[in-house]
């Protein structure tokens, strides 16, 4: 019978703020549920969303009353947490801390403190960052001290991964990739087709009609509209796009400080009539806004994944985007029209994607299905839950870490559970020493304070006292078998 685990899922960032992060760790916590786990939820508070909250599915989340600083991210506070994630941790008697997001304070904070509690700690990184401004140094430093002392890193990209690796300065080995993935069943084409299966894929079913010269084709933008995410890439591109094709209309979805450079090009070009902004939108209700278009235009400058051209895709989009970061790796070319983060090549691939779909050179209506059989959460869930079993000691270090038992003697001891999962003060000391001249004492100096607290807690807040939360009444087995066996044929 496989281990079950008691697992806290940490990040400022989650519902009811929409976004890839919050639903990828939604929709994790889901699946691990659906297996047989427990799942909690630790995050800041919302307006309108404090203390303990049960959502439908069994998961409880924790809303901390800490200070938003900036785009949902909380006020980072080092120590001032430990308290209420020891108690919270204990009551919960969890196993393993699962933290999110490089710019989540309460995911480097919560890794922190439960190394210092003797918990197995996975990291997931879902962002790219750069080497050069001040700002990307000094997330980069955050990330180096923060993953030192973790027991294994997840990437929802091979890009991803190999930026994590060089930012942290980890062993390729201690890093998995497991990418995102979208429920197809809530992301279906407008008029979905039940003649189209994903087995008769090569038997060329009929085409859907075919666009006319002069009907009107809808591009969606939904994002966050903010610098990294391309708006003013955007900005000047749909002057241009609907200046070249006049049969051409926007849809743009979200909110955020470049909000206004839209609206102000919508009122300079007098586009009120061809650009409709709707502002930010939930995120049950993407999929009625993607259906109302032809063309996703994701014109983002870094991009770890992307799962929102997943969902496009899956809602029979056809999409274009530039080729930056992991975005490459999400969608096979047929789906994709890939433009260089420039103003000139990404107006030009619009005309590309706008043609294409004149001329019915692309099947969208065959993108649903396509992409239901690529991407799953609860295969992802399944890989997720192998991360688990390999911190813990469910299966051997050699399995886990790919290596054979004659390579074993080599085994570098920064690699494996000999060199991370040793919780002594004197080897967490070690690891963290060499994170830089000064940094590396400083970090040092940290988890001795660290140390200290936690000792201190320990005889002033005995964990006798502290009350054990009832378990939600967790999968059967028969339950689980039933997941593996839809998850395999899903396969």
């Amino acid at each position: 019978m496989a281990p079950t685990y008691n697992i806290a899922m940490v990040s400022d960032f989650f519902f009811p703020q929409p976004g890839g992060i919050e639903s990828h760790i939604y929709q994790l916590s889901t699946k691990l549920r659906d297996r047989g786990h427990k799942v909690i939820v630790v995050t800041h508070a919302y307006e309108g969303r404090t203390g303990v909250r049960y959502l439908t599915n069994g998961i409880k989340v924790y809303h901390v009353p800490f200070l938003v600083i900036y785009r949902s991210a909380s006020f980072p506070t080092v120590f001032s947490f430990f308290p209420v994630f020891r108690n919270i941790m204990l009551r919960e008697r969890i196993d393993i801390v699962h933290g999110h997001a490089s710019l989540s304070s309460l995911c480097h904070e919560a890794i922190f403190h439960a190394r210092t509690m003797g918990l197995r700690t996975v990291y997931t990184d879902h962002s790219l960052f750069g080497f050069a401004d001040a700002a990307s140094i000094m997330a980069n430093k955050l990330l180096k001290f923060s993953l030192s002392d973790v027991d294994h890193v997840i990437c929802v990209s091979h890009t991803c991964k190999e930026n994590t690796v060089l930012r942290a300065s980890l062993d390729p080995l201690m890093v998995s990739v497991i990418p995102n993935a979208v429920v197809a069943e809530n992301f279906k084409p407008l008029h979905s087709r039940p003649e189209v299966s994903a087995n008769s894929f090569g038997h060329n079913p009929p085409p859907v009609r075919q666009l006319g010269p002069h009907d009107t084709i809808t591009i969606v933008v939904i994002s966050r509209l903010f610098y990294n995410k391309g708006t003013d890439l955007l900005t000047a591109a749909i002057p241009r796009i609907i200046q070249n094709h006049p049969n051409t209309r926007f849809i743009i979805a979200g909110s955020g400080p470049k909000a206004i450079d839209l609206e102000q090009m919508i009122e300079q070009n007098v586009l009120q009539d061809r650009v409709e902004m709707l502002g930010p939108v939930r995120h049950e209700e993407v999929r009625d806004v993607m259906v109302r278009g032809h063309i996703y235009l994701h014109p983002s400058l870094t991009e770890a994944f992307g799962t929102v051209i997943v969902e496009a895709a899956s809602c029979g989009l056809y999409v274009v985007c530039t080729q930056v970061g992991g975005i490459p790796e999400v969608l096979p070319s047929h789906m994709t029209v890939f433009a260089k983060p420039e103003e000139d090549d990404l107006v030009a691939a619009t005309g590309k994607a706008i043609a294409a779909l004149r001329a019915n050179k692309v099947r969208t209506e065959l993108f649903h299905e396509q992409v239901k059989t690529m991407y799953s959460w609860t295969n992802v869930a399944m890989r997720t839950e192998r991360v688990y079993n390999g911190i813990s000691g469910a299966i051997s270090e050699a399995e886990f870490y790919g290596y054979d038992a004659a390579n074993a003697a080599s085994w570098s001891a920064t690699r494996g559970r000999s060199g991370v999962q040793s919780f002594a003060l004197i080897d967490r000391l070690k690891r963290y020493y060499g994170c830089g001249i000064w940094a590396g004492k400083l970090f040092c100096i940290c988890v001795i304070v660290d140390y200290l607290l936690f000792v201190f807690l320990e005889l002033w807040f005995p964990r006798e006292k502290i009350d054990i939360c009832p378990d939600w009444p967790r999968k059967t087995i028969n339950e689980q078998k039933e997941t593996v066996k839809d998850a395999r044929s899903r396969w």
